[in-house]
């Protein structure tokens, strides 16, 4: 089975990078041991390594599958579950504008890399955008998931805000929720639609309820 870190090489290659071995194995160590870091309790490798199987599962829905796949090692490289609004995703697109170039990957590759990233903050797509729609419907994959891990979901991202109260963490997730659930389409992928949409919906108008009988 091909390690995480191979996986990482072989997308920074694919994509551009001019660095040697060493230093695209450094940069992906550095990576994980970000993805690592015991905040973490939902967004940790295993989130990575799940969006990373929903982007090569479906690398045919891509035009450039390798920039999605760095998008979708960057889009919680930076993850502090105290920051406000979208920090960490702009701080995750800034980081990952900044890793790749000091990796050699041309400046345009780049920024379109960290352009992904940022669609991760509200995953709205704008029209033909077929890398930045994998990118979201990926990340959103677990939205869709059977109840028993839906429900780990749900505990392990009121862990990573356990510094929140009660009352304020059901109102600001109940926000996030409704916001999903008013997406045109969670899901923007046909195949990922069909496959996911109706179950996600589902679990989000269940969670819902649960916030407001809580």
């Amino acid at each position: 089975m091909t390690s995480l870190l191979d996986r990482w090489i072989a997308a920074a290659s694919g994509a551009g990078a001019t660095a040697t071995g060493p230093d695209l194995e450094a940069a992906g160590a550095y990576l994980l041991g970000r993805w690592s870091e015991p905040q973490r309790q939902y967004h940790d490798v295993h989130h990575l390594t799940a969006v990373l199987d929903i982007v090569d599962e479906h690398a045919d829905l891509a035009r450039h599958p390798d920039r999605v796949r760095l998008a979708a090692w960057m889009h919680d490289a930076i993850y502090d579950p105290r920051a406000l609004g979208d920090a960490n995703e702009r701080d995750s697109a800034a980081f990952a504008e900044g890793l790749l170039a000091t990796l050699g990957m041309p400046a345009e590759i780049a920024a379109e890399v960290a352009r992904l990233v940022g669609l991760t903050a509200g995953h709205a797509t704008g029209e033909d955008d077929p890398d930045g729609e994998l990118l979201c419907d990926a990340d959103l994959g677990i939205l869709a998931a059977d109840a028993q891990r839906y429900a780990a979901y749900t505990e392990a991202i009121r862990r990573e805000y356990a510094h929140v109260p009660d009352d304020t963490f059901r109102a600001a997730r109940a926000q996030v929720l409704v916001s999903l659930l008013e997406l045109p389409s969670i899901y923007r992928h046909a195949p990922l639609k069909q496959r996911w949409e109706d179950t996600a919906r589902r679990n989000l108008e269940a969670e819902l309820r649960r916030l407001a009988g809580a």
